[in-house]
C-alpha cells in the first residue's frame, strides 16, 4: 500500500486528467459560467422586492453607466442612514425595513426590539458545551457549527409554517454578535492563551454596541466607533439576490430545509475568499504598500509600486489592487461613498489620519491604472471592502472576526430573502448542467 500522501497525489492527477472538460466546448453549448453572460451580467434566475443595485442608465437604446446606487425596499441605502439622528443605532430598523417592506412606526419598532432582545439569549450551557469545544481562527466555522447545533434546541425545528420561520430567522439575527464574539473569545483563549471574559450581550443596546461591549475587557466605547461600526452593518445587511451567499439562501430554501441549514449554507458560502474576505486582502495590501514607499503625497512613486503591484512583481504577485471593481459597480460603489465619510471621522478620533490619506491617495491613482491595463471604459471604482477592513482595525476588531461581522451584517438580508422565497414561490431551485461524458463500453 502507498503512503497516504502519495496516494493523494496519485488521486488528484487522475481527478485533473478526467475531470477536464474542453474550454471551447462552454462557448460551443453557450454555457454562461458562474450564471454570468460574456459581458459579465448576471443571468435573471427570478425576482425580488427586497432591494436594487443600480450601475448603468439606459440613454437612447444604450446601457451608459452611472454612479452606483443601492435600494432598500424603496429607499435609497444613503438616504435611511442620514435619516437617523447623529448618535442613533440604526441596524434594527432597517432589519425591520428589510424584513417586512416597510419603516416601522414608534410601536411596532418597540414591539420589534421587544422579540429581539427576547430571542437575544443563548441556550443554557451552550457557550460551555458548544461555542468553546474545538475553538479555531476559523470563527465562520465555528459560527456555522453553532447554528446547526442551535437546531437542537428549538422545539419547533420542523413546523414549516411562515411565522415560525420568521421566528427563527429572528433569533439566529438577534444572536449572530453573540455566536461571533464568544466564537473568537474562545479562539483567542485557547488558541492564543490570553485572558478569558464573557461580557453577556444587553438587549437595551443595538447590536453595533453589543459587539464593542462584548468583544472589550473594560466594555467602552465612544459613540463615534458605534456610530461607524451600526453603518458598516447597514451597508453590509442587503446586496440582490443574487450575490453568492444570498442565492445559496435561495436555493436551498427552495428544497424545503429548515431555516438553521439555509444561514448554515449561506455562511458556508460567504466565508470564501471570492466573496466576504476580501477586505483582509486590501489590510494586507495596503501594509504592504506603507512599508515599500517614502512619501504617501508623492504620486508618482504611490504609482510606480501599484504599477509593480500590476504586474505581479510585489505583494502577492496575483496582479490585483484589492478593493478596486465590483462586480456591478462602474463608476462608484454607494456603500464605499457613504462609508468613507465616517472612516474619516473615526481616523481622526483615532489619530490614523495619516493611513486614511494614503487609502485616499491609493482610491484616486489605482482606478486609472487599472483602466489603462485592461482598457476599461465602463470604469473601476473602489468597492466597500476597500475601507472596511481599516474601519474594524481602528475599532480594534480583530481579523479573525472580519468576515464574521459581515455574517452578522447579512443574516438581515439572508433572511429577508428567504422569507420572500418561502411567500412567492414553492418550487425548487434547479438548473441543468449538459454532460458532455464520453460512453465507454463495459
Amino acid at each position: 500500500m502507498k503512503p497516504l500522501n502519495e496516494y493523494m497525489t496519485e488521486l488528484k492527477s487522475s481527478c485533473c486528467k478526467n475531470d477536464l472538460i474542453d474550454r471551447r466546448l462552454y462557448d460551443e453549448y453557450d454555457i454562461n459560467q458562474g450564471l454570468r453572460d460574456e459581458k459579465g451580467n448576471g443571468v435573471l434566475t427570478g425576482l425580488t422586492n427586497i432591494s436594487l443595485i443600480k450601475s448603468y442608465e439606459v440613454r437612447n437604446g444604450a446601457k451608459e453607466p452611472c454612479d452606483g446606487e443601492l435600494w432598500y425596499r424603496g429607499y435609497k441605502v444613503e438616504n435611511l442612514i442620514s435619516s437617523l439622528g447623529q448618535d442613533e443605532m440604526g441596524y434594527e430598523k432597517i432589519a425591520y425595513l428589510l424584513l417586512v417592506g416597510e419603516l416601522p412606526d414608534e410601536g411596532k419598532f418597540a414591539e420589534f426590539r421587544s422579540a429581539i432582545g427576547d430571542l437575544m439569549e443563548l441556550p443554557t450551557n451552550f457557550t460551555r458545551d458548544v461555542i468553546m469545544k474545538a475553538p479555531t481562527d476559523d470563527i465562520m466555522n465555528t459560527m456555522t457549527r453553532s447554528i446547526l447545533t442551535l437546531a437542537s434546541y428549538d422545539w419547533n425545528l420542523k413546523k414549516t409554517s411562515l411565522d415560525n420561520n420568521i421566528r427563527q430567522c429572528l433569533q439566529l439575527i438577534s444572536q449572530f454578535p453573540t455566536l461571533a464574539v464568544y466564537a473568537y473569545n474562545a479562539y483567542n483563549h485557547y488558541q492564543n492563551l490570553e485572558s478569558m471574559f464573557i461580557h453577556y450581550p444587553d438587549p437595551d443596546l443595538s447590536p453595533a454596541e453589543n459587539i464593542l461591549t462584548m468583544l472589550r475587557p473594560d466594555k467602552k466605547y465612544t459613540k463615534t466607533e458605534a456610530k461607524v461600526l451600526d453603518t458598516a452593518l447597514i451597508l453590509h445587511m442587503e446586496h440582490g439576490g443574487g450575490n453568492n451567499s444570498t442565492f445559496t439562501t435561495r436555493v436551498v430554501t427552495s428544497s424545503g430545509s429548515d431555516t438553521y441549514s439555509t444561514m448554515a449554507a449561506a455562511m458556508c458560502s460567504l466565508k470564501g475568499p471570492k466573496h466576504g474576505g476580501a477586505n483582509i486582502k486590501v489590510m494586507d495590501m495596503m501594509a504592504d504598500i506603507s512599508a515599500h514607499i517614502n512619501d504617501i503625497e508623492d504620486d508618482d512613486e504611490l504609482a510606480a509600486y501599484l504599477e509593480k503591484i500590476l504586474d505581479k512583481e510585489t505583494f502577492d504577485h496575483k496582479g490585483l489592487i484589492y478593493g478596486m471593481g465590483h462586480a456591478v459597480y462602474t463608476l462608484s460603489d454607494p456603500r464605499e461613498r457613504v462609508l468613507k465619510n465616517y472612516v474619516k471621522q473615526l481616523a481622526a478620533e483615532k489619530g490614523r489620519v495619516n493611513e486614511f490619506r494614503l487609502y485616499e491617495q491609493t482610491e484616486r491613482i489605482a482606478p486609472q491604472l487599472i483602466m489603462n491595463r485592461k482598457h476599461n471604459r465602463s470604469g473601476v471604482c473602489p468597492n466597500v471592502d476597500f475601507y472596511s477592513g481599516f474601519v474594524y482595525d481602528m475599532l480594534g476588531i480583530p481579523k479573525e472576526l472580519y468576515t464574521a461581522i459581515f455574517a452578522v451584517a447579512r443574516i438581515v438580508g439572508w433572511s429577508a430573502h428567504r422569507i420572500e422565497e418561502i411567500v412567492c414561490t414553492d418550487k425548487i431551485i434547479r438548473p441543468a448542467y449538459m454532460s458532455v461524458m464520453k460512453r465507454k463500453e463495459g
